[in-house]
């Protein structure tokens, strides 16, 4: 069987290939070193400690400072319902067509047969068919009645058809 670096024609010693790379990058400076590392660890002891005096700060230059600065204004008040939002309004629904209206007729005719067929004085075994013939043709004239495409309002542009 082959090896996998072997495959790829890289290095065999991977940890040997890294290392030369992070050498190559400290030689161009631009390495970060951790605070772990023994060369970070040296550095930092050859470094003087600050003293106090260093480390408070002067009063003249905190004036400099301020009179630099540019004004501060105060924070606006948050709006009310920040990030809240309110969809507008739908547009109305289309008037329905005379089929629309006579197919959902014939689907609440068939509905109504299959329960009160009784009070109707049909029997069961005629108002089951009969019931299930009318919501079919209702759903049918439904399908055959859809419109086939855009408003004849909508212009040259239809959109994308799918």
């Amino acid at each position: 069987m082959s090896n996998r670096a072997e495959e790829t024609n890289g290095p065999e010693d991977v940890d040997a290939a890294f290392e030369a790379i992070v050498a190559g990058l400290r030689r161009e400076g631009s390495a970060p070193e951790w605070p772990e590392s023994p060369e970070a660890a040296a550095k930092a002891a050859e470094a003087p400690e600050s003293t106090e005096a260093e480390r408070t700060p002067r009063p003249d230059r905190a004036a400099t400072v301020e009179k630099d600065a540019p004004p501060s204004r105060p924070p606006a008040p948050p709006e009310e319902d920040e990030g809240h939002y309110e969809p507008p309004e739908p547009p109305p629904l289309p008037p329905m067509r005379r089929t629309t209206v006579a197919s959902l007729a014939l689907i609440a005719l068939g509905v109504l047969l299959f329960f009160v067929h009784g009070l109707i004085g049909m029997l069961w075994s005629t108002a089951f068919p009969l019931g299930l013939l009318l919501i079919s043709g209702g759903i049918g004239w439904l399908v055959v009645n859809m419109r086939k495409g855009p408003p004849p309002d909508s212009g040259w542009d239809d959109g994308a058809q799918v």
